[in-house]
């Protein structure tokens, strides 16, 4: 039976980077004995709450199942605290769905060719993505001297040349990936911290 002694978990949201997704609260502070948390959830096609796999667990997260995996999926999930045999209120979360909630990180830069008058710039995607994905690079650079002149390029392909550069010329980009998805839905991820590479003598 919940109890009023027992307060509930604050603080409950879902956490979603590159489509690794967890719920997290701030832990139930009492005065003796150790608080446990059990989390629940349901899907948007079944309205019935079902066990994750945190029953009584002592940490403040807990981890998406493998069984959550479809991005387009809407969940609700649950928590509360529980002492002995009493148990708090539950607190629940607002919907969420992945392809729409997840925040998506920088792409990785493998590696930069310097050229006289272009870099050839070899990325990997922040995520494994999905057969019917279409990732898009965002791509912004500049003359590291004039920052304020940024130009940008759009690009589909994880190798790509950034031309008509100066030669002996630094110049820093950064990179940030549009993912298209099956359901016309379009997320624009986080920008990387900017690199720069000086342009060789022709």
């Amino acid at each position: 039976e919940s109890s009023p002694y027992l307060p509930a978990p604050k603080d409950v949201r879902v956490y979603s980077y590159n489509f690794h997704s967890s719920l997290r609260w701030s832990p139930v502070e009492v005065d003796r004995g150790l608080v446990l948390y059990t989390v629940h959830f349901k899907t948007g096609a079944f309205n019935q709450w079902e066990e994750m796999n945190c029953t009584r667990i002592t940490q403040t997260e807990c981890s998406f199942p493998w069984s959550l995996k479809e991005r387009r999926w809407t969940v609700v999930l649950r928590v509360r605290a529980e002492l002995g045999q009493v148990t708090s209120d539950w607190v629940e979360t607002d919907p969420f769905v992945a392809e729409r909630n997840t925040t998506i990180g920088p792409p990785n830069v493998k590696n930069v060719i310097e050229n006289s008058d272009s870099l050839l710039i070899s990325v990997t995607p922040p995520f494994g993505s999905e057969a019917a994905d279409f990732l898009q690079y965002h791509v912004s650079y500049w003359e590291n001297a004039t920052s304020t002149a940024v130009k940008e390029t759009r690009t589909s392909s994880t190798l790509f040349k950034i031309g008509n550069l100066k030669e002996l010329t630094l110049y820093c980009f950064r990179i940030q990936v549009e993912l298209r998805t099956r359901s016309d839905r379009r997320l624009l991820g986080l920008q990387s911290v900017p690199k720069c590479h000086r342009t060789t003598l022709s």
